[in-house]
């Protein structure tokens, strides 16, 4: 695919791009695969997806009580469980906002290591890092930001979560489509959202506008970009996924690039 190449245009020293198919060979690829990058909040996904394992072991569930009185380990991972983006202050009932939280993620991580008796780092590898081959990448810090990866490693879990095989396609599916509808708040980066659709730890698009996913990718693509520069989509209607890692961080070049990027994806694989 001749689009990954628009990233040699951004305003980043190193930057890594693949596209994913369903079946997991790669369609397109730029930059160096194996050059780690700090994923920011990308590392959410993986945080997630150990969660989604957690519950098919049963260790944990959805309705356990997690932060906020009220607050389920459920609501943590929609981003409704009503804590502060980066503390542990309460803003909001649980249910009742999607407030972006690094603060939720952290405690759900702490939950699930109580609940295990197994720190969250080493679960993460043991429950997804590993099985997956994805040997480059490691949590370095906390589960809501601090995973540091390579493309090789992440298309790889891309695959994954078009095709999954260490959880069931219903868990994924579940996880993927929208937790607790209807809710306001805002999306960072892109401002305040009528419907800002999440799954569980899955940003879904939606109908949001403005989005840094294209304006052709479909509603019921999920994923999540990182303030490091970073960003993981799948998209079941196109049967792909996209994969962008850079050490630029998140700004206006981004807004205004990522989009323009990720339509000329759309646009390839459509044509394909």
């Amino acid at each position: 695919m001749k689009s990954t190449a628009l990233i040699q245009d951004w305003p980043a020293e190193h930057s890594a791009a693949a596209v994913i198919a369903a079946d997991g060979s790669i369609l397109g690829a730029d930059g160096d695969h194996d050059r780690r990058f700090p994923l920011a909040s990308v590392t959410k996904l993986l945080t997630a997806y150990a969660f989604q394992v957690a519950l098919e072991e049963e260790a944990v569930a959805l309705d356990d009580p997690a932060g906020p009185e009220g607050s389920t380990i459920a609501h943590l991972l929609a981003h409704t469980g009503g804590y502060d983006f980066g503390d542990r202050s309460v803003r909001y009932e649980p249910g009742t906002r999607r407030l972006y939280s690094n603060a939720g993620f952290e405690v759900l991580a702490e939950t699930l290591e109580e609940a295990t008796g197994i720190s969250f780092a080493d679960y993460l590898q043991e429950a997804v890092l590993a099985p997956l081959g994805m040997s480059a990448t490691t949590l370095e810090g906390s589960a809501a930001a601090g995973a540091v990866s390579t493309a090789s490693d992440l298309a790889r879990f891309a695959a994954e979560l078009q095709a999954p095989k260490l959880i069931s396609s219903e868990s994924l599916a579940a996880a993927t489509a929208v937790a607790f509808p209807g809710l306001t708040g805002v999306l960072p980066g892109f401002g305040r959202q009528k419907e800002n659709d999440w799954g569980l730890g899955f940003e879904i698009r939606g109908s949001k506008s403005p989005h840094w996913t294209g304006s052709t990718n479909s509603p019921r693509t999920f994923g999540h970009f990182g303030q490091s520069g970073t960003f993981l989509w799948v998209d079941p209607e196109l049967r792909a996924s996209a994969v962008v890692l850079t050490d630029k961080d998140f700004g206006p070049w981004a807004a205004e690039a990522w989009p323009v990027y990720n339509d000329a994806l759309v646009a390839e694989l459509r044509r394909s």
